[in-house]
């Protein structure tokens, strides 16, 4: 590997991965815990530096004490309630700046020292654009929760955590075709078999999110089938008109849609290692679907404990790490099938 796109790059490439990694756990637990609308404004420096005395503190805490989500629901919060959910978000920011910072500072470094490719430079500048928009989402999302309904719009929500998603599985790309540059053979059929499943898991971390959005997995709490025994309960079409609104704004068609979904990822992931395996492959390419399989067979036990036992914090956040290196495992699967 020569002075360009060297393993620097790569080491570079994959921290920005962990750091989008723990802070997605990280907003994971914000919303389980109800703390994402503690910090009422958006400063993008001073913010950075939480309230250092008893005065700031109250100064926060009275700003927080003028939106709909402590006079509708947390009236009776004290001081130290208060501190408990701005730990969360303040946390949240703080990483999402460091990220900034991490995957800006040696992307120009890398510039002015000429170690990158043309091609990683494009890509990189597009990673980079995706990382502030990211930024963006998240105050974008909190501000929806702060006009009237004391709870962030669940459309904000799912745009907000699919694109730190999507961020992660791009830099993890770019990071594979610096790794992996030759070409190969590859069986079209399979690899476009393991695009869809891609694009389907993209689609579940949408709904996914749906349902944390929408707390749809407080309700039908049973399983395989939905309450009083029904693979489709009526609610399921019935509680929003038109209706197709049940689907992305009711919770039991939501909650539907997220179960089923599953069902179906799981059949494709199935359906692509049996494939597979009648083809002449690499061992590392066997290692990689052998690790998906067990992975979305983790994943989907984990969202059915979870929904049984009505999302405790520990199993939602777990739900979600998990969903996370399912999409790694996706991606490298994706990369090493397609080139």
């Amino acid at each position: 590997m020569d002075m360009k796109d060297n393993k620097k790059v790569i080491y570079w490439l994959l921290t920005g991965c962990v750091l989008i990694f723990i802070m997605v756990v990280v907003g994971g637990i914000t919303r389980l815990t109800h703390s994402g609308l503690s910090i009422s404004n958006y400063k993008l420096i001073s913010g950075t530096i939480p309230p250092m005395n008893d005065v700031e503190w109250q100064e926060a805490f009275d700003l927080y004490k003028q939106y709909p989500e402590y006079q509708k629901i947390n009236t009776g919060f004290n001081l130290q309630d208060f501190k408990d959910i701005y730990f969360w978000e303040w946390l949240h920011r703080f990483i999402g700046r460091f990220i900034g910072i991490v995957f800006i500072i040696p992307f120009l470094y890398f510039l002015i020292k000429k170690q990158l490719t043309k091609a990683t430079i494009k890509k990189s500048i597009l990673l980079l654009t995706l990382g502030g928009f990211q930024g963006f989402l998240g105050w974008y999302m909190v501000k929806s929760g702060l006009v009237e309904r004391p709870d962030v719009s669940h459309y904000r929500l799912a745009l907000h955590l699919t694109t730190a998603f999507i961020t992660f599985s791009f830099a993890l790309w770019i990071a594979l075709d610096i790794k992996f540059p030759s070409k190969k053979e590859v069986d079209t059929s399979l690899r476009n078999l393991i695009r869809i499943t891609f694009i389907l898991l993209i689609i579940q971390i949408i709904w996914g999110a749906f349902v944390a959005g929408l707390d749809a997995g407080f309700i039908h709490n049973t399983w395989p089938l939905m309450n009083d025994g029904k693979l489709i309960h009526e609610t399921v079409y019935i509680e929003q008109n038109p209706i197709w609104r049940n689907f992305v704004e009711g919770k039991s068609g939501v909650q539907f849609i997220h179960r089923y979904l599953a069902y179906i990822a799981v059949g494709l992931i199935l359906f692509i290692w049996f494939k597979a395996k009648k083809q002449t492959i690499s061992s590392f390419q066997k290692s990689l679907l052998k690790s998906l399989l067990v992975i979305v067979i983790v994943q989907f036990t984990l969202g059915v404990f979870t929904l049984i036992f009505q999302v405790p914090v520990i199993l939602g956040v777990l739900h979600q790490v998990v969903a996370f290196f399912l999409l790694a495992a996706m991606t490298i699967t994706l990369h090493r099938f397609s080139k």
